[in-house]
């Protein structure tokens, strides 16, 4: 019984030691720089830039570990898109009344636009090929 209890034990201080590790390393990792098509949004040029053709937003904080994870699947749909679509990025803590305007409550948040006006709301990480297809099915509209 004694014995049974250690294992289980250690394996619960192993675990958690693991995860602290990883978490540490995550925290430690420099940040992707952004695509050189990528324009960064703030309150002031916000409506400016999503008024005309089809624009992805992402909505995104510095201290968010998801967002970090989809800055490199951001670049990668800046470099595919074409045409009158293009991408923004916007810091929330940085741009908190456009993020309360459009009820940002999770980051990331990517939101699409067509003309000024919100078309479809993606939450959460998600890859290149379901934005793009999302994108697309935007353009069709």
């Amino acid at each position: 019984m004694y014995i049974t209890i250690a294992i289980i034990g250690s394996l619960i201080i192993a675990f958690i030691v693991y995860v602290y590790f990883t978490m540490r390393k995550m925290k430690r990792m420099p940040a992707v720089a952004d695509h050189q098509k990528i324009v960064q949004l703030n309150d002031s040029n916000f409506k400016k830039n999503i008024s005309n053709g089809i624009v992805l937003v992402d909505f995104w904080a510095e201290w968010c570990m998801p967002c970090k994870m989809m800055t490199p699947i951001i670049n990668a749909v800046a470099d595919e898109t074409q045409g009158n679509v293009s991408v923004g990025k916007l810091n929330i803590d940085h741009a908190k009344q456009t993020a309360a305007k459009f009820n940002v409550r999770s980051i990331p948040t990517l939101i699409i636009f067509k003309n000024g006006k919100e078309g479809k709301r993606i939450v959460g990480v998600k890859t290149k090929d379901f934005i793009i297809d999302q994108i697309n099915q935007m353009s069709k509209k």
